[in-house]
């Protein structure tokens, strides 16, 4: 089958590579679409991928064509979307029910076989069946949708909040309709992509600028969220907090992003500084969601590449141009 490969660090290539096969609980999946991520560009960079080369694409739907012996709930033809998060389900982490700080943490794309490829392999238990009027091709969007779910989870925001998002991207646009959903009283948006932010603006919100000075609100925010992982973004989203607010860090930061902080200020203002990191329990809580029709694909989805243009659909990514780019193989 072809496949996208990272080979070395700085080099992805589409290349011919073996057809997978399912142990006795996995299952075959013909890949109908597979969205590019920031977390690829990491693994692009030599991060979080302990060894390379590897098949890249953990934002991937398909249909089932290939079951393992011992899969009995899934059958041939069903379409699914696939939680590509690995547990070892026996470390501390694990039994505490914080899975995504598994000790042994792995995931389909990243450490092991992903969708960015014809074929792609997924355990039974990390396949959701799509209901009839969804379309396989979009729900390569369920997985981040879900990882914005988790976001939300960690936030735990309350009715009438006044909401700040850094970036609009695919991420920063899914924070936004999810804060929309939850009772936000007004959610602003900065980013310096006139682009991106012209989307955001499409989808409704209070205030949108290239920065936060340009809107009004003195106090600052109740929750401000970072979906860029940039770090002057994050500095100065940490200043925006109002009292007894919350910052919550979504975006994915390179490792070696530093910025700094008051503790003064985290005391005397009771400001809390938090994390969202991946899946956890969301995934088919996202899935729903999108089924319900939480977002329009046709607004998220602003490219749909061949899989041989792998190499250059991650360079447009990286370039800051479209919205969620997906490669259908």
């Amino acid at each position: 089958m072809k496949a996208a490969v990272i080979e070395s660090v700085g080099k992805a290539v589409v290349a011919e590579v073996p057809d997978p096969t399912p142990g006795p609980r996995e299952v075959v999946v013909e890949v109908a679409a597979c969205g590019l991520c920031g977390t690829d560009l990491h693994i692009l960079q030599g991060e979080f991928a302990p060894t390379l080369p590897v098949i890249p694409g953990h934002e991937f739907a398909g249909e089932v064509v290939g079951l393992g012996s011992a899969v009995t709930e899934l059958a041939v033809g069903d379409r699914v979307a696939v939680d590509p998060s690995l547990y070892c389900f026996e470390c501390r982490h694990c039994r505490n029910g914080h899975n995504n700080m598994c000790e042994r943490w792995a995931a389909i794309g990243v450490t092991t076989a992903g969708g960015a490829a014809q074929y792609a392999v997924a355990p039974a238990a990390n396949c959701v069946k799509l209901p009839d009027h969804i379309r396989t091709q979009d729900a390569a969007l369920v997985e981040p949708l879900s990882c914005a779910v988790r976001g939300y989870d960690v936030l735990q925001s309350r009715l009438g909040a006044h909401v700040l998002i850094y970036g609009s991207g695919t991420m920063g646009l899914m924070m936004l309709e999810l804060a929309k959903r939850t009772g936000a009283a007004s959610v602003d948006v900065v980013d310096i992509n006139a682009d991106r932010l012209e989307t955001a603006r499409r989808l409704g919100v209070s205030g949108s600028a290239a920065n936060a000075d340009e809107l009004d609100r003195s106090q600052g925010w109740d929750v401000v969220v970072d979906a860029t992982g940039n770090a002057a973004a994050i500095q100065d989203g940490l200043g925006r907090v109002a009292k007894a607010g919350t910052f919550l860090q979504f975006g994915v930061a390179d490792y070696a992003t530093r910025v700094t902080i008051d503790p003064y200020r985290i005391y005397n203002q009771e400001i809390t500084i938090t994390g969202s990191m991946a899946v956890l329990h969301s995934f088919e809580r996202a899935a729903e969601l999108f089924a319900g029709g939480v977002l329009d694909p046709e607004v998220f989805i602003s490219d749909r590449v061949p899989l041989a243009q792998y190499p250059e659909a991650l360079d447009q990514f990286a370039s800051g141009v479209g919205r969620k780019i997906v490669v259908v193989p």
